[in-house]
């Protein structure tokens, strides 16, 4: 982890980037008292997920779908 002052940060910011790419985590400080913390990005995934994985693991039933009672209707609606 690296701790820099907002000024340091300014001036040297691509060399943190560069830094930031490897790894690193950088700590952004005022008056060395920490403001912020900058962590590199993790790659998106580059593989589309697979659709069904939980297929047949979730049962719903059949009161699901029944309409809700008038209050709790009333309640989301604000009256």
């Amino acid at each position: 982890m690296i701790r820099v002052n907002i000024h340091e940060a300014k001036t040297h910011l691509s060399r943190y980037l560069e830094q930031l790419a490897q790894g690193e985590v950088i700590v952004i400080c005022r008056r060395n008292v920490p403001v912020a913390e900058l962590r590199p990005v993790r790659p998106s995934r580059l593989e589309r997920r697979p659709v069904g994985l939980g297929k047949g693991k979730v049962e719903i039933g059949g009161a699901f779908f029944a309409p809700l009672p008038d209050d709790l209707l009333d309640a989301f609606e604000g009256r």
